[in-house]
């Protein structure tokens, strides 16, 4: 079954083709870059260009932010749930990259 905006799609190919929007682009006549996960490129490109980044890459973030907070408490109590905050933290970023992989 066709898309239900196929023929208004097709319309707007055409126009940019008369138009040339497809003449001198980069990277024509070129192989495309090769893909190391190809069922998620689209998303993949999508979260970079938007500025988003891995998981643990915001996990380690959030882990440096522990650590300042652990360098500036004195109170044993807090520093003993930062530890533990930070264990924690340590393992889902662990986590985060072997599913990031």
């Amino acid at each position: 079954m066709d898309h239900p905006l196929i023929d208004l799609i097709n319309q707007k190919i055409a126009e940019a083709e008369r138009e040339g929007a497809f003449e001198n682009l980069s990277g024509a006549g070129k192989p495309l870059p090769k893909e190391d996960d190809p069922d998620n490129a689209l998303l993949n490109r999508l979260v970079k260009e938007s500025g988003g980044v891995p998981e643990f890459v915001t996990l380690s973030r959030e882990l440096v932010k522990l650590r300042e907070e652990l360098r500036d408490t004195a109170d044993r109590t807090r520093r003993t749930e930062i530890m533990k905050e930070m264990s924690m933290m340590d393992a889902k970023i662990e986590l985060a990259r072997k599913a990031h992989r």
